[in-house]
């Protein structure tokens, strides 16, 4: 799979996904049992990886299954097992240990996440063992499944308040189907990003290494910086892509992504204005009125598209996916034109972008990640996840105000997107608290509309000795961009490959030129 379609596959199951309140925040390094002493010595068994992972074979990976505990505190009891495969360094002159990754999410699966990297790595892929690993209760690890969900078919007509109560019933539905399914009652307080890193740290003392070096892009950085605070002395070469300011709460980082996003969108409608035939307007005004009409109507009437039909809520967030990158512009001015036509009751034949989008709203893939962001936005105390109010009005009430200064967007990033508010399962413990000097390369968009850009400031400056590289692009994830197609930002793969190769940290934080 692409990475710009996985990235979006993720993204989706994210926001689709329609609270605990923050806690206290936990200790910088892990105050519970060392249970990577009693791990550590188990032995192995590399085989081929699974069948549906073609990329891995063909690049000669092993893949096997890493015991870890259900409860880190309790390693005495039960366990669950975490798959990973592994890429041998080929340059065995200059192997510097073993490199991990996370694709994000909440809820991506990374087995071959490492190994997709190669091609950006370019040289130093050789110098590590690549380490792809699914976290706890995802793909190929012990998994958590979630009762099948009854199809619930969209209304020919509704309104604002409507599209919010459903949002809510569906919620609610997530929340019975996955708590109340099979054995997850037991399995679902243990999912937690800090038990992620406690099991990468069973995976690094398993693999006989010291140290490891990681790169995590969007939740994934921020799983890194968590790594780092729960393990410093074990951190070699961190690398952190597209993070978020660790003092607000997933609920928070939702809502604050409404501002970036409307500048992503006035951005965008001007590039439509001066591309005159896509039809939308001939000014950036225009083309966002067209924009606002066609969520008006969706509003009243979903848009009914290839035998289903799409209400506002869904459309928001095919925009802002699209919005992601500056290189979804054209396919962004496509959809928009072709769900523009059949909502004003034109003979509109959906045109590939849109057919695409449809697709994957219907895949298995994003059905997968939605039960995976579940986990972990609603497992965790507080940062990177977590935060969720539990009152269904307070969003209510905030999608209201929103929409004077966001009337695009703020619906969406002031909604209920995830199921935390009738989760009925507590968090075994608080969030993580940032703040050390452990060594760490930073890259980020200045333009990004999923994770604000004040946000990575903000880890920054609680990162006491990491270096931040700021792309000056509309983009989410700046790292290794051509292996999805995108345009690569080259100051950026430049940066990160001299610091994976062991060259040293930049000297001070660095902003790339638009062009890289």
């Amino acid at each position: 799979m692409m990475r710009a379609t996985f990235t979006m596959t993720i993204g989706l199951s994210s926001i689709l996904l329609t609270g605990v309140m923050p806690a206290a925040s936990a200790t910088a390094s892990d105050s519970r049992a060392p249970s990577s002493v009693s791990y550590e010595h188990q032995r192995l068994t590399w085989r081929a990886c699974p069948a549906r992972y073609e990329e891995l074979n063909r690049a000669g990976a092993r893949c096997a299954k890493v015991t870890v505990p259900l409860d880190h505190a309790d390693p005495g009891g039960p366990t669950i097992t975490i798959a990973i495969s592994r890429v041998a360094a080929s340059s065995k002159a200059h192997r510097r240990g073993i490199l991990l990754s996370n694709p994000g999410g909440p809820g991506g699966t990374g087995l071959a996440n490492t190994l997709s990297l190669r091609p950006a790595l370019k040289d130093v892929a050789g110098r590590y063992d690549l380490i792809g690993f699914d976290p706890r209760f995802l793909g190929e690890s012990t998994p958590i499944g979630c009762a099948a969900s009854r199809p619930v078919a969209t209304p020919a007509s509704t309104s604002p308040r409507r599209d919010f109560e459903a949002s809510v019933r569906a919620a609610r539905d997530t929340a019975r189907r996955c708590v109340d399914h099979g054995d997850n009652a037991r399995l679902l307080p243990h999912a937690s990003t800090r038990n992620v890193a406690r099991d990468m740290d069973v995976i690094r003392s398993v693999l006989g290494e010291r140290r490891l070096s990681y790169y995590g892009v969007s939740y994934g950085a921020d799983l890194g910086a968590v790594y780092m605070q729960m393990f410093p002395g074990r951190a070699d070469r961190m690398v952190i892509d597209s993070s978020s300011d660790p003092a607000a709460t997933q609920y928070e980082l939702f809502r604050r992504a409404g501002e970036p996003l409307e500048k992503a969108l006035d951005e965008w409608a001007g590039w439509v204005a001066r591309h005159g035939g896509y039809r939308l307007g001939r000014t950036g005004s225009q083309v966002r009125a067209v924009v606002r009409d066609l969520l008006g109507r969706a509003e009243r009437k979903p848009v009914p598209v290839g035998g289903t039909r799409l209400d506002a809520p869904v459309l928001r967030l095919l925009m802002r996916q699209l919005l992601q990158d500056r290189e979804h512009d054209a396919a962004l001015a496509n959809v928009v034109r072709d769900l523009a036509g059949i909502s004003a009751g034109r003979p509109v034949e959906p045109g590939p972008d849109l057919t695409a989008l449809l697709t994957l709203l219907g895949s298995p893939e994003l059905a997968d990640g939605m039960v995976g962001g579940a986990l972990f936005m609603c497992g965790d105390g507080g940062w990177p996840a977590g935060g969720w109010p539990k009152d269904p009005e307070t969003y209510w009430r905030n999608i209201v105000r929103g929409r004077a200064t966001q009337p695009v967007f703020g619906p969406l990033v002031n909604g209920m997107i995830a199921p935390c508010a009738f989760w009925g399962v507590r968090p075994r413990e608080p969030g993580t608290s940032i703040r050390n000097d452990v060594p760490v390369l930073m890259v980020q968009a200045r333009r990004d509309g999923n994770v604000p850009y004040d946000g990575a400031l903000a880890l920054h400056r609680r990162l006491t000795s990491s270096r931040l590289v700021t792309a000056d692009v509309r983009a989410h994830g700046v790292y290794g961009r051509a292996l999805g197609g995108l345009r690569p930002v080259a100051c950026v793969d430049r940066a990160v490959n001299d610091y994976l190769r062991g060259g040293p940290l930049p000297a001070g934080d660095v902003t790339c030129a638009p062009r890289g």
